[in-house]
């Protein structure tokens, strides 16, 4: 009677556990189901980082544009009002004698209009120069933001695809457990077998659960941390959908194809950092010590009277018209001094380049390595859970004929989840790795 009442507990258990994922799925199908692409385009159009990277881009743009406004011309309005508690006092020569005569009057208020135009200046003309490439810069650190993020959206698609696909193997194994717990059960009461059979069958069976309850629980953080990547609403739910045909015959790589550098998002930006470099080295040697050169005119309203109720009672305007021409002469050696730090600069940035593709090809050899292991163990790991399941039902059916003992049936058992798991392990580090393959490479498409 005790073993039956066990036995009932552990198959209202079992069913709980199947009725849960199930209604669990029944309730995502009314949700949109994403395949990979579609998250990462709702990735590249959505997500905060990448915004973030656009605006720089605006704000570069921007930048330039503050930099170049000088070659436009600049008016200013200007106006004073003064007193003279005491007027200046100049000496004049009159009839031989030095006389002093008051030079001003004792009230002056002067608004005027002065506008300058740069003819040439040496610090706009660098603006001018470095502009471009500011704004390549810009977009080069856009294009790195969406480099990283697709790589990222699909690891995390593919981790998340992997615990789905784990879920169903678990699903199955908790079945057969279930059914093998079953036929124990009868053969027990039946006094086929002992106790310990049965006793052992329930055991798997309950491992084997909670196995899915917690590989169900790992759903959730994951979804989570994809919806993160792609900036998509936590409070909204989907669904991953993908094609496993076309997943397995996209996962094949051309492992002969030699790596380009200049491909690499990293070297680009850093030959950007170079020519801006060098050209503010060019800057300093060839364009700081020219002289600046700029018009400029002035209108002035010039109002004056000792009295100052009298003060706008009439004007005397004056214009004026000419050039501005500015040379450096001595700059305490400034000049000199920043030529030599911005060729050191240069410096760097060529030990920068030795280093970085070093990193690259360090980086592309583990890749290529990590895939060719990958891909290899994905085909071994696969012929063997084909030959676990096949092995499985055979002895399941010696099992039930009375031939072997249950311990043969749970050792197929568990290597045939052991091997379905292995594979799918494999096949989506495999996956993984041929990202990061496509990534050292500089071949991620976005």
């Amino acid at each position: 009677m005790v073993a039956h009442k066990s036995y009932i507990s552990v198959i209202f258990l079992f069913c709980l556990t199947a009725v849960l994922p199930a209604y669990s799925q029944n309730e995502h199908n009314t949700i949109s189901s994403l395949s990979l692409e579609q998250c990462i385009s709702y990735a590249l159009q959505n997500q905060p980082a990448l915004q973030q990277s656009q605006l720089r881009t605006d704000i570069a743009k921007a930048t330039n544009a503050v930099n170049l406004s000088g070659w436009y011309p600049q008016a200013a309005v200007t106006g004073n009002l003064n007193h003279y508690i005491q007027r200046p006092t100049s000496l004049s020569n009159i009839n031989g004698v030095e006389t002093p005569v008051k030079t001003s009057v004792t009230n002056t208020s002067t608004p005027g209009i002065g506008v300058t135009q740069a003819i040439f200046n040496p610090g706009l003309v660098y603006a001018a120069r470095i502009a471009p490439l500011n704004l390549k810069s810009a977009r080069q650190s856009r294009d790195s933001t969406k480099i990283e993020l697709v790589a990222n959206v699909s690891k995390s698609f593919y981790s998340l695809l992997l615990t789905l696909q784990q879920i169903d193997v678990l699903k199955e194994d908790t079945a057969r457990l279930g059914e093998s717990m079953r036929t124990a059960y009868h053969q027990y009461v039946g006094g086929i077998v002992d106790e310990t059979d049965y006793e052992q069958a329930t055991i798997t069976l309950n491992t084997s659960k909670v196995q899915l309850v917690q590989a169900n629980e790992s759903v959730w953080p994951q979804y989570a941390a994809l919806k993160q990547l792609m900036g998509y609403p936590q409070e909204q739910q989907f669904n991953v959908s993908y094609d496993s045909t076309e997943m397995l015959k996209d996962i094949e790589i051309d492992t002969t194809r030699q790596l380009q550098y200049e491909n690499r998002i990293e070297l680009k930006q850093l030959l950007v950092q170079k020519d801006m470099q060098h050209r503010l080295t060019n800057y300093y040697q060839k364009l700081y010590f020219l002289p600046s050169l700029s018009a400029f005119y002035n209108y002035n309203y010039a109002y004056q009277n000792n009295e100052f109720s009298k003060l706008y009672n009439t004007v005397y305007p004056n214009s004026i018209i000419g050039l501005t021409v500015s040379l450096p002469v001595f700059t305490g050696f400034s000049r000199v001094q920043n030529v030599r730090r911005s060729k050191l600069q240069e410096q760097v940035l060529d030990r920068s380049e030795t280093n970085l593709k070093s990193a690259i090809y360090s980086q592309y050899a583990t890749a290529l390595a990590s895939y060719r292991s990958n891909i290899y163990n994905m085909h071994q790991t696969k012929d063997n859970a084909a030959m676990a399941r096949r092995v499985y039902f055979v002895v399941d059916l010696q099992y039930k004929q009375g031939l072997i003992p249950y311990l043969n049936v749970i050792t197929a058992e568990s290597n045939l989840r052991t091997a379905e798991l292995t594979y799918l392990n494999a096949l989506f580090q495999t996956l993984s790795s041929k990202i990061d393959w496509q990534q050292s490479m500089g071949a991620i498409p976005y």
